[in-house]
């Protein structure tokens, strides 16, 4: 089953998949450039925009292709938080979608993740002092 993560709680496992353009120095498992947002769109802090564009990306994907590249197991890896708006529950969704399989968060039931239209922004809540470091 595929399901979601992120990088300071799964970013070791042999499973992981990193859909992002940085990856924290430690990752030295699996990407998969066609699920990253382009940088142009990781900098928009407009959810409505990122969505429409974002589906736009996927929606050029053969998702059957993408499910058997990523393999059956692949963990789907991001930054953010659990139940912070990312597009990994985007891409998750689209999946679900696409192919009728459940994509649930790592460790959690799929009722425990938000839509991500309803998940809050990092961009809303106050700074964190603790990040990972980036490569890119």
């Amino acid at each position: 089953m595929i399901t979601t993560s992120n990088f300071a709680k799964s970013g070791k496992h042999p499973d992981a998949v990193a859909i992002s353009q940085g990856v924290p120095r430690f990752y030295r498992v699996k990407r998969y450039m066609p699920l990253a947002p382009p940088r142009s769109l990781l900098k928009a802090k407009d959810p409505e925009l990122f969505d429409r564009e974002y589906r736009k990306q996927l929606d050029s994907l053969d998702a059957r292709q993408v499910a058997e590249e990523l393999g059956p197991n692949a963990i789907l890896l991001y930054w953010e938080s659990f139940n912070v708006r990312c597009h990994r529950r985007l891409a998750a969704e689209w999946l679900e979608e696409k192919l009728g399989n459940v994509v649930p968060e790592l460790g959690h039931e799929r009722a425990e993740s938000l839509p991500f239209s309803e998940q809050p922004s990092k961009w809303d809540a106050k700074p964190s002092t603790a990040q990972l470091p980036m490569t890119f």
